[in-house]
């Protein structure tokens, strides 16, 4: 009989927002008073983007993240859409090139100067014209680069390929026509091979995008669907909607049966919208109240209980829109694991929300910061159209790392036959960088304590540091694994190291107060 502990260990329990101070928010921000259900803000490092107010049209401001404080009110905005704006995505892997669509039935890409904007943005890098009504949501592919999906009113999904020539594109490469209703909401697994979507119809879909084919469909009664979303390579997915009696609600489903939800819960009875977030390097899952000031966040496990309630962020501010921060633009020195951007119509104000790990060491904490997807992408939007999938490139975030590496193989893919591995190991030994390649006596190293390790019984075995547990996880099969598993090695032991320092800090400090304390004793 096996006996489960009342409270989970868990390295994000304590996990609190803090609000940004005031001279650190965008104030006097128009931001747009559309009823739209979508989050208006799109950030990155750079640049944060904005919704706005606009007569005779369209825009939305474009505003570098350092320039916080009052925004002129002539502060110069993008403004070419003959329709309100309204949806806004920056591309995953360009801070200076930014997607919109709007109700003028058009998605337009912006090309953003690397400097502070002077005057209007008129003419767009390219212009997408293939919906016959207004267009709502817009999705870049997570991995392959000049690849954007648009859902439009006219029920349809357009998949348009960024690569080819021309200012304007009217031919999309595919269309999904798998929808009887307005598309609420689209979202990716991680190397984006599957896309999910809600419907107004009430049901969510998993689709085969490239084939267009709907391999997974399902609904259910008691929940009405407004928001889905992919919980990484878990195989599960996310939604937010009401209750047969109108409370809001969040469900959990497996992602190959959606015939019943895993999970269902009601949490109270407002009206506003739940945006959900994901943020798969550390699992966790916030919701977002539209129209009050609330943020729950969970942590996601792969078994029973799957949803397990964290804390929640409260304000009396309610928020319209939120942006999120990619994980390369976060503060690591204050143990930052994710950033939000609230958008507060009512005091015309943009307040970042960040949530801190509670550290009393000032040092980078490797273990809250897994490997995460670089600002890079993994392969071609010509690879992802002939049927290649790649998971992200990977990077760390500690200061002054750039090596990107190649993600792990999954374990469940077909044997291959040995000329396509060495092709791939050469491909793979590419994209490392020049410092990895100097260090094969250490890989080789690495293999070794790991049949060491394998070879001993299981009451020796010990765990591995820095969050990876040879438990919970297996050994390394590949060599992307074998590297990834060599990367966390190498953070643990600086880690070490830094400790050991402030150690001998501490013990320089003690003998020069007890030679001192033995000098007044002896006077």
């Amino acid at each position: 009989m096996s006996w489960h502990p009342q409270y989970r260990s868990s390295k994000f329990r304590h996990v609190y927002g803090k609000a940004a101070s005031k001279d650190k928010c965008y104030d006097c921000v128009p931001i747009t008073h559309n009823i739209n259900d979508n989050y208006f803000c799109a950030v990155n490092p750079s640049f944060i983007a904005v919704v706005t107010e606009c007569v005779g049209g369209g825009a939305f401001l474009v505003i570098p993240i350092k320039q916080t404080g009052k925004l002129d009110p002539h502060y110069p905005r993008v403004c070419g859409h003959k329709g309100n704006v309204l949806d806004i995505k920056w591309n995953p892997f360009n801070d200076f090139v930014i997607a919109s669509c709007s109700e003028d039935t058009t998605v337009k890409i912006w090309d953003i100067p690397n400097q502070l904007l002077k005057r209007n943005i008129t003419t767009p890098k390219k212009e997408l014209v293939g919906h016959t009504r207004r267009v709502g949501l817009i999705e870049w592919h997570p991995t392959a680069d000049d690849i954007l999906f648009s859902s439009g009113y006219d029920y349809k999904i357009m998949i348009w390929n960024l690569s080819v020539l021309g200012t304007v594109l009217s031919k999309p490469v595919k269309i999904l026509d798998a929808h009887k209703d307005v598309v609420l909401s689209m979202s990716f697994n991680t190397n984006g091979s599957l896309l999910a979507t809600a419907c107004r119809d009430r049901k969510i879909r998993v689709i085969n995008p490239r084939a267009g084919t709907v391999l997974q469909e399902g609904s259910y009664k008691s929940h009405r669907v407004n928001k889905v979303l992919f919980l990484g390579n878990m195989k599960m997915l996310f939604s937010t909607g009401t209750s047969r009696w109108n409370n809001r609600q969040i469900a959990l489903w497996d992602q190959n049966d959606l015939s019943v939800p895993l999970l269902e819960e009601d949490l109270d009875g407002s009206s506003g919208l739940l945006f959900p977030v994901y943020d798969s390097d550390t699992h966790m899952l916030y919701v977002v109240g539209k129209g009050d000031g609330n943020i729950r966040y969970y942590e996601i496990n792969p078994e029973k209980p799957y949803l397990n309630y964290l804390m929640e962020y409260h304000s009396h501010l309610p928020q319209k829109g939120i942006g999120m921060m990619p994980k390369r633009g976060l503060d690591v020195g204050a143990c930052e694991i994710f950033r939000f951007y609230k958008l507060i119509p009512t005091k015309s104000l943009i307040e970042p929300i960040s949530m801190i790990v509670p550290r009393r060491s000032e040092s980078y904490q490797a273990d809250i910061y897994p490997l995460t997807a670089a600002a890079q992408p993994a392969l071609t939007a010509a690879d992802w159209l002939a049927g290649i999938d790649k998971e992200p490139l990977l990077v760390s975030l500690r200061p002054r790392s750039e090596a990107v590496m190649s993600p792990p193989q999954l374990p469940d893919q077909e044997p291959l036959t040995e000329d396509t591995d060495q092709s791939q190991q050469q491909e793979s030994q590419g994209r490392l960088s020049v410092e990895d390649k100097q260090k094969p006596r250490e890989i080789e190293h690495s293999r070794k304590r790991l049949k060491v390790y394998e070879s001993l019984p299981e009451n020796q075995q010990m765990c591995l540091s820095n969050g990876f547990d040879m438990f919970e996880c297996p050994p390394p099969k590949t060599e992307s694994e074998l590297l990834q598993m060599y990367y966390r090695q190498q953070e643990e032991i600086r880690r070490l190291r830094e400790l050991v320092i402030q150690k001998d800090i501490q013990i320089k400090q003690l003998s020069l107060e007890l030679r001192n304390l033995c000098t007044h004793t002896d006077d």
